[in-house]
């Protein structure tokens, strides 16, 4: 069986155009994380870093089990919002975002082999973050998506441009909650050439 790459076997998904478009998003299994605060702060960090690890741990540890397959580690994915007592503010404080970061896992990977997994690493690297590891399903429906291409403080720009696309095509933003994929490590590319996929949840205007 050839080895999946999601660059190219799931190019809709994390490779959009950047440029607004209507996507559905099926139900899929995530290692997550959840927090608050700065994404620049060391706790972020080392949230990633475990959620990574894991990963790893997946695609090294089970070539054995039933229904592997090999496959490239999906990116890294983060869920945004902002407590309620920021919202009202005119600028964003970052201290005040909440979050839940996420890495996608194959279809072969059950409840029961993901705790497997992660008690394996606890016994081989402990983490306090494991304890608030969590695995479970995220299905998003209906979206916009679209590729931003940029630093992460210019994405409101590729927001308005989602949301004039909305207004155009009678949608509605549910919420202000949205989905970013990292498809560039920030830690080795210029904020200027980062790739971003944005995405938030819509409905038809009339509902």
């Amino acid at each position: 069986m050839l080895k999946h790459v999601w660059r190219k076997d799931e190019k809709g998904l994390y490779l959009p155009k950047d440029k607004p478009e209507i996507v559905s998003i099926p139900k899929f299994n995530f290692f997550m994380l959840e927090g608050k605060g700065n994404p620049n702060n060391e706790a972020f960090s080392d949230a990633i870093g475990v959620l990574y690890s894991l990963s790893y741990a997946v695609k090294m540890g089970l070539k054995n089990i039933e229904n592997y397959f090999d496959y490239t580690v999906y990116p890294l994915e983060g869920v945004w919002d902002l407590a309620e007592e920021a919202r009202s503010l005119n600028y964003l404080d970052k201290d005040q975002l909440i979050y839940t970061i996420m890495i996608r896992q194959p279809e072969f990977v059950t409840e029961e082999i993901a705790n497997e997994v992660i008690n394996n690493v606890k016994i081989k690297k402990s983490h306090p973050l494991l304890e608030r590891l969590i695995f479970s399903s995220l299905e998003e429906g209906k979206c916009i998506q679209m590729l931003h291409n940029g630093s992460y403080d210019e994405e409101p720009k590729s927001f308005s441009i989602m949301e004039e696309f909305c207004i155009q095509n009678n949608l509605k933003r549910i919420s202000k909650v949205h989905k970013e994929i990292y498809i560039s490590d920030a830690r080795k590319t210029d904020p200027s050439k980062l790739k971003t996929v944005l995405r938030f949840k819509i409905e038809d205007n009339n509902k």
